[in-house]
């Protein structure tokens, strides 16, 4: 935490005491405290954080290796599709048609901007069961890569909840409306829209009405282009045109041939007689590997990367950067070359030979030493001699830069225990894939299969569950994750002794052989994450995770008694399914998982509702009820300020229900600077290859966490603020947490009694700001934590609260 005393808006600062003006302006509050009444006892693991590979916040993040796409399993780049511009995912062309696989929010963009009114058709067809949808973007300006990266207006089909989603983004999402229709998802499905200026009619297959009508009466946007998307469904589009002035022209999706290198690597190539091929009957591992073919002559046949969506690699100067890449080879006449370079590849930093390549695949290491210090380095394999190279599972840590040990990036993991964490979750919509199974996590990471992931369909295993583990043993957080619902019961109990069992176990010998002798002492295991979200209040899907949820209970809980439950079916309150799921689980799941959003200044006025309600019925429905409540994740789609008081008066709620609540933790916890792939965009802590900084959520968690005391007192308030007092156990420390949401200051009249004989001296902790503001690379703490210290004698004290503020007063005997 920065240290900072100086002037702040009306406060003089002399020698370190901030003297008080005697008048004070803009709107009045006041805050009564009376530290000798205790209300509750505030959980120790508040200050949580919730950790998945979204965002990339993992891999290309945390996760200390810089190769992104290291098994080659990526297929080849989009082609280049005539008359279009790609905007992420790999589309597939044949003149008719054009398909992707399912991604956040892929775009191909028709070049030729459309006037105020047109009609626009196109055929879909879904070709997985994956909740989603797919469907057209119109009046779209500003498009860049990502989900919500663009103005424009979106038309989706939703196949399997059979519903026309309609949509509003401005580099975010805004919910139009959804309508039902009747349509078979297995069936091709016509869409059109008729655009009319300022509305855009839209029918569905053969309707001869239209079946929604698209207006915004807010600030409508201008006429723009037309694309095509996806959200997390595979889809074939096909038929596709546009008709103005009566003249139809039927859009083609003609490309040239694909050159065949994994997507997320680059051709390096300047033979040519090389040619570049994808093998996928003999990977080292996966489905595919990636093969130079040097023909002879002079030049070099090769392939680079740039880590994470081609950001470039951060190296530092006379560091050692150590990995390893499983090659083969036929006929190669020399070696093969290792280098990092500047991203044009116009530089050598480091470069290294591997020689004695056989005809069988065979694990080489190596170190690089960069003489350079560069943020947007590549890492090329190349040769230069005749021959044929096969290579897959490429890796690239710093080993100079580990955090204790680990292969994780230490000065992201280091902020994060800056931050004040103290729990940390290890889920989220990843766990659902049908892929992620936890014996794939295990072993040699070399080994570990890639599988098709929720948020990215080429995901590595390289970081799983005992990774995490691992790094939460490290940073000293306690730690909770969540297992896929389908998990056999078999796997769930291995899982639990191999986390847990003696190493004469079978399973807790395999962890001892994996380089973990002693069992974790992790006790937080989450069935499943956000079931029966997707679809709506289905009451056949809440018994089946009802079912699965007690067959992986009996299993785990027979290994291991200690074990504390998280059930994560999604609260609905006025539901009946609830009352059911919550008798069905009662004595067996001790928390339900909750999830909130963040992202509004007052959103603790909402979670200190939606806690009470859930709190009133888990008693109504069983007086004598042991289960409680976990948040698990706060989520929104900012990390501004705004979204850093609505952490604060999340906490505030949270204080008022004790140990009701285990723990409330920010989603997400990092996030790469500029690579957002989904529109949620609220990481707490950013980071580019070579910087990581804290943005304004991330002080206010670290200024709770420094000043937390184990005893809510009694508060009240008169205007509009949100506090919460807390004690220290001995009676001796009295913290204030004081939030204005407010775009203007308030000036605030604290009276306190029951804290006696205290030192006249306080210490006041604050941040405050534009609701708007974010810390950005070049200003990466023009939000931050304020420390001062003030005369504030007697049980009456004026002071005035900055807007967009959060401040602390700590008072002591």
């Amino acid at each position: 935490m920065s240290l900072k005393i100086f002037t702040l808006n009306r406060f003089t600062c002399i020698a370190g005491v901030l003297l008080l003006p005697v008048l004070v302006f803009g709107q009045q509050a006041k805050i009564m405290v009376d530290a000798s009444t205790v209300l509750n006892r505030i959980p120790a693991g508040l200050y949580g954080a919730c950790i998945e590979d979204v965002n990339h916040e993992i891999y290309g993040g945390l996760y200390g290796q810089r190769i992104y796409g290291e098994s080659f399993e990526e297929p080849p780049a989009s082609a280049v599709i005539t008359g279009f511009t790609t905007l992420g995912g790999i589309w597939a062309a044949n003149g008719e048609q054009v398909s992707v696989k399912a991604g956040p929010g892929y775009k191909l963009l028709l070049n030729k901007a459309l006037p105020a009114e047109y009609n626009a058709q196109v055929s879909l067809k879904f070709s997985n069961e994956r909740s989603g949808n797919a469907g057209l973007l119109i009046n779209v300006n500003n498009a860049r890569a990502g989900a919500d990266s663009f103005d424009g207006y979106e038309v989706s089909i939703d196949p399997q909840r059979q519903m026309l989603v309609l949509g509003k983004h401005t580099d975010n999402w805004t919910p139009i409306k959804e309508i039902k229709i009747n349509i078979n998802p297995n069936d091709w499905i016509k869409l059109k829209v008729v655009a009319k200026g300022g509305a855009f009619d839209i029918y569905v297959n053969n309707s001869t009405k239209p079946v929604a009508v698209l207006a915004d009466n807010n600030s409508s946007l201008k006429p723009g282009r037309i694309a095509l998307r996806t959200f997390g469904s595979d889809v074939t589009f096909s038929r596709f045109s546009i008709t103005h002035n009566g003249i139809t022209v039927n859009e083609k999706f003609n490309s040239a041939p694909q050159l065949q290198v994994s997507s997320v690597w680059d051709a390096v190539n300047t033979t040519r007689t090389g040619t570049y091929q994808l093998d996928g009957t003999d990977a080292y591992n996966g489905k595919q590997a990636q093969v130079l073919v040097h023909n002879g002559g002079n030049g070099i046949i090769g392939v680079a990367n740039k880590g994470l969506n081609r950001w470039g690699i951060g190296l530092r100067s006379n560091l050692n950067y150590q990995g390893s890449v499983y090659l083969k080879g036929i006929g190669l006449q020399g070696n093969v070359t290792l280098s990092l370079q500047s991203t044009d590849g116009k530089t050598t930093y480091a470069t290294t030979q591997l020689k004695g390549i056989t005809a069988d695949w065979k694990r080489y290491e190596f170190n690089l030493k960069p003489n350079h210090t560069d943020a947007k380095a590549r890492f090329v394999i190349s040769i230069n001699n005749k021959g044929k190279l096969w290579m897959d599972q490429a890796t690239l840590v710093c080993a100079d830069e580990q955090f204790k040990g680990l292969p994780l990036r230490a000065d992201i993991a280091t902020k994060m225990q800056q931050q004040g964490l103290n729990f940390l979750r290890y889920g989220g919509t990843m766990v659902n894939a049908a892929g992620y199974r936890w014996k794939n996590m295990i072993g040699p990471r070399d080994k570990r299969p890639p599988y098709t992931g929720h948020w990215y369909p080429y995901s590595t295993n390289g970081f799983g569950i005992e990774e995490f583990l691992q790094f939460c043993e490290a940073a000293g957080f306690e730690a909770a994750f969540a297992i896929n619902i389908e998990e056999t019961p078999q796997d769930a109990a291995d899982l639990v002794e191999y986390l847990k069992g003696d190493a004469n176990t079978e399973w807790g010998k395999r962890r001892a052989q994996n380089g973990h002798p002693a069992p974790y002492k992790v006790k937080y295991f989450e069935i499943g994450n956000e079931e029966v979200i997707f679809n709506g209040d289905v009451a056949s899907e809440y018994d089946h995770y009802v079912e699965r949820f007690n067959l992986l209970y009996d299993a785990m809980r027979a290994k291991d008694a200690s074990i504390k439950f998280i059930q994560s079916a999604w609260w609905r309150p006025e539901s009946p399914n609830m009352a059911r799921v919550f008798k069905a689980l009662n004595s067996k799941a001790d928390y339900w998982d909750l999830h909130t959003d963040a992202d509004a200044p007052r959103s603790g006025s909402k979670v200190d509702s939606t806690l009470t309600r859930m709190e009133q019925l888990f008693k109504q429905w069983d007086p004598q009820t042991k289960m409680k409540c976990a948040i698990f994740e706060e989520n929104g789609g900012r990390h501004d300020v705004s979204r850093a008081l609505g952490h604060a008066t999340t906490l505030n709620a949270v204080r008022r229900h004790g140990e009701f609540v285990l723990t409330s933790c920010p989603a997400n916890a990092l996030q790469p600077f500029g690579q957002n792939d989904n529109g949620w965009d609220q990481g707490q802590i950013f980071f580019t290859p070579l910087q990581v900084w804290g943005m304004p959520p991330f002080y206010s968690q670290q200024m709770a966490s420094a000043n937390h005391q184990p005893l809510l007192v009694k508060s009240g308030t008169v205007g509009d603020i949100d506090v919460t007092a807390t004690r220290s156990e001995d009676g001796r420390q009295l913290v204030i947490h004081i939030v204005n949401p407010a775009e203007k200051p308030i000036s605030a009249s604290l009276q306190l009694s029951g804290f006696d004989g205290r030192k006249a001296e306080a210490t006041i902790t604050q941040m405050s700001g534009k609701l708007s503001d974010v810390n950005t690379p070049a200003k990466p703490e023009l939000i931050s934590t304020t420390i001062t210290r003030s005369n504030m004698p007697g049980n009456t004290i004026n002071y005035e609260l900055p807007a967009g503020s959060y401040t602390i007063l700590r008072f002591e005997k």
